[in-house]
């Protein structure tokens, strides 16, 4: 049987359009989804560090939400990931990876996993990322997430109050639920000269946004950020 020659044009054009062309496409749709978040919802606020810049471009959000909320994974907002916790805001994770000045030779500490989206980040940056979730449900997702697409990410599921003193000193903690206070325990882990970001305030209500930094003598200071609003920091 003779094909007609259109016919096969038209035959190829299918199989790209319903495989790797339409994957491709919806990859590049992310990417410039990603692009423009972060050229219109990052850098114009001021952040500048490259570092940072470039792990939010690198680092694909939308595998970080539920399926259901992809299509709005690189908007200006935090989004649902279920059980009453929240993927942050573009720009309050790119500000807050910036803020504790994080260097590739650096061990840093994330108290709140989340969907991972954080770690993530900072895995693009640092050596080791420590992080630790209370919620085993998610805690087990973001596990099997981070470690399929990183070796220096270590998730731990437990309360975060108490840090992960086995791993300590660190050069920087990232704490993404918020605190009525700050948790010595956390100061305590964290190296002389070390930064802490921490959302303080009471549950439900704007809150804000600290950078604890620990001195040589072992005191530290607090200088408030930011107001913001983020989920409370649970307890076992």
């Amino acid at each position: 049987m003779i094909i007609p020659k259109n016919f096969l044009y038209l035959f190829v054009f299918f199989v790209i359009a319903v495989t790797g062309g339409t994957l491709k496409a919806d990859n590049d749709s992310f990417e410039r989804d990603r692009n423009r978040m972060v050229r219109t919802q990052i850098q114009a606020r001021g952040i500048r560090d490259r570092a940072t810049l470039d792990a939010m471009r690198n680092v694909p959000r939308h595998l970080y939400v539920p399926a259901v909320q992809r299509r709005y994974a690189y908007q200006d907002r935090p989004l649902p990931i279920g059980y009453g916790q929240t993927i942050s805001q573009p720009y309050i994770v790119a500000y807050m990876t910036e803020i504790i000045r994080p260097e590739p030779g650096h061990k840093v500490l994330e108290i709140g996993t989340g969907s991972g989206y954080q770690a993530a980040i900072l895995a693009e940056i640092i050596d080791q990322v420590y992080t630790i979730e209370i919620i085993g449900a998610l805690g087990r997702q973001a596990r099997q997430k981070l470690e399929a697409q990183y070796d220096n990410v270590h998730v731990k599921i437990a309360d975060g109050y108490y840090g992960w003193e086995e791993h300590a000193p660190f050069d920087a903690i990232v704490v993404t639920a918020a605190a009525e206070y700050i948790p010595p325990p956390l100061v305590e882990q964290l190296k002389e000269g070390g930064r802490m970001i921490i959302p303080v305030g009471s549950p439900f209500q704007m809150q804000q946004l600290m950078l604890v930094e620990k001195q040589s003598d072992g005191t530290f200071t607090t200088r408030s950020l930011m107001p913001v609003r983020f989920v409370p920091f649970e307890r076992e």
